[in-house]
Order: structure tokens, then C-alpha cells, then sequence
């Protein structure tokens, strides 16, 4: 596993084995370390974790953040690795730019996997999300009320470390506070490109746990209807960050999406 900065100073750990790498994109104020239940569990495969724009050990200075950008720096990334086809994962903010990077670099993309994203958000939807975006603004603490959207109360209990972790990686400072700010905006405000979406042909999974209360099973369902070629799985009993605390259903779903 190498871990190291491109020209960039885009923060990565890539796995080099002989199969077409997986990539995977961490979603708001999080980092590549949300992905350690799926990079151990893939490490006969290649994967690639990386920390996005102004999170992590990704540094950014622009005022604000696009999606566009997101997907730059993936390229830019890929570019500098010499990959030429990847398996994409999205999370979560994640899933918004791995939509809107196979709308437009559809050649690179052989599989794409969404997970826990939103999409159709209705106005009372929209507004629940701004309101948090809101009190982040006002520095009014917002980790713990996640950590009760993105976990069962039974596993965060059962599991302090994890508890822990996201503590740590979302209690940010400063200047780490205002790049999350710039994505959470971004991630806040977004509208999906309907357009865009209908026309990507990939082969694409989309997973949610059943008890998201933020990206729902109902908005996945919807998803699924304007991608032409993709198929829909629903996490049982998992929460938003089923990837972790239902790591091996998801895991052997990704896994058989992947290689069948």
C-alpha cells in the first residue's frame, strides 16, 4: 500500500495488485479512513482511497468548491497514477461526484457503486439539510447529532472506538472548519442533473440502508429509475454509514457486483 501526494498535493493510498482498481470517494467533513472495513477486505484487489478537496490531509484554498472540481482532482489522480479504467464507490457527497464524474469521463468508469445518496431531495428534504448547514455555520456542534443519523445507538455503544474516530475526524479546526463549510454548501444546495443522470450507461449499483433517514431507500428507488443500466440493493437494518456497521453485507455485494 503507498500513501503519498501527488503534484497536487492530493492525499492517496493506492493498493497496486492486477485488477482493475477500485475507487473510493469519502463523503462530506469525513476522510479515506471511512473506507478501512472495504480496503481490508478488498486487499487482493487494487483500491484507491484518497482525501477530497479541503478535507483530510488534502489541503484547498478557493473560495468556493464544485463538483466539478471533485471530479478534477479524481482525474488528476488517476492521471498521475497511469489508471485508465476504475470501479467507482461513492458515498454519500461522494455519490453526487462519482454521478457527475461518469457523466462526463463515461470510458473510464467500467462499474459505478452509489451509496447512501441522495437525489430528488423534496423542499422539506432540502430544508432539513440546510438547517444543519446552518448551525455549521454558527459553529454550533453538529458531530454527535451525526453520529446518531449515521449509526444504530446500539452499535456506537458497543463500538467507543468507532464513536471515537468520527469524533476526531469531524470536530475540525479552524481552517479545516471552512473547507467543510465550502463542501457542506455545496453538498446543502445541490440539485441533481437530471439530464446528465439519464445518460450515463455504466453498469451501476445502488445501495442505502434501510433506516437512512437522510439518502432514503425511496430516493435510491428513484435514482434507479433514470439510470438505465443499474440495479437497486437496500442494506437491512443499516443506517448511513452501513458500510461500516453492516460491512459485510455491503462488502459481498460489491464484491459480487464487481466480479460477476
Amino acid at each position: 500500500m503507498s500513501q503519498n501526494f501527488d503534484q497536487n498535493q492530493n492525499y492517496y493510498l493506492f493498493n497496486k495488485k492486477d485488477t482493475i482498481p477500485i475507487v473510493f470517494i469519502h463523503g462530506v467533513g469525513l476522510d479515506h479512513q471511512m473506507w478501512d472495513y472495504q480496503t481490508n477486505y478488498f486487499n487482493e484487489y487494487s483500491t484507491l482511497t484518497y482525501d477530497l478537496l479541503g478535507h483530510g490531509k488534502t489541503p484547498y484554498n478557493k473560495d468556493e468548491l464544485s463538483l466539478k472540481d471533485f471530479s478534477d482532482q479524481l482525474l488528476e489522480i488517476l492521471d498521475y497514477l497511469k489508471i485508465e479504467k476504475i470501479n467507482l464507490i461513492g458515498f454519500s457527497l461522494g455519490a453526487l461526484i462519482a454521478l457527475n464524474f461518469s457523466s462526463h469521463f463515461q470510458k473510464k468508469v467500467e462499474k459505478l457503486i452509489l451509496l447512501g445518496t441522495t437525489y430528488k431531495r423534496s423542499d422539506e428534504e432540502r430544508s432539513v439539510v440546510l438547517d444543519r448547514y446552518n448551525q455549521a455555520k454558527l459553529n454550533k456542534p453538529i458531530s454527535k447529532q451525526a453520529l446518531k443519523r449515521w449509526f444504530s445507538e446500539k452499535y456506537l455503544k458497543d463500538n467507543p472506538e468507532t464513536y471515537d474516530l468520527f469524533m476526531k475526524i469531524l470536530n475540525k479546526e479552524p481552517n479545516d472548519h471552512k473547507n467543510f463549510l465550502k463542501a457542506y454548501k455545496l453538498f446543502a444546495n445541490h440539485y441533481d442533473d437530471l439530464e446528465a443522470i439519464k445518460k450515463i450507461d455504466r453498469k451501476t449499483l445502488v445501495m442505502t440502508g434501510s433506516d437512512d433517514i437522510g439518502s432514503t431507500p425511496a430516493m435510491s428507488k428513484e435514482l434507479v429509475k433514470d439510470l438505465v443500466n443499474s440495479t437497486y440493493i437496500e442494506i437491512q437494518n443499516g443506517k448511513h454509514l452501513c458500510s461500516i456497521e453492516c460491512a459485510d453485507d455491503v462488502n459481498i455485494n460489491i464484491k459480487n457486483f464487481i466480479n460477476y
